[in-house]
């Protein structure tokens, strides 16, 4: 995942900071625990394509 892409994408929801899930391919917010999809190295940054994480899920580094 690009860096500089990184630094200017924001969760849709809260516009906080997303972190990307190499492991997952994933994007995700830990205030809304919200993963959002990466597809073919394209985010997707839509809420209802997003995956809610269980409050047990552990977010990984």
């Amino acid at each position: 995942m690009d860096r500089k892409l990184l630094e200017i994408l924001v969760c849709p929801v809260c516009k906080g900071p997303v972190r990307y899930v190499k492991s997952a391919t994933e994007l995700v917010c830990q205030v809304d625990r919200l993963a959002f999809p990466v597809v073919d190295g394209h985010p997707v940054m839509l809420t209802t394509e997003a995956r809610e994480l269980p409050a047990d899920e552990e977010i990984p580094e």
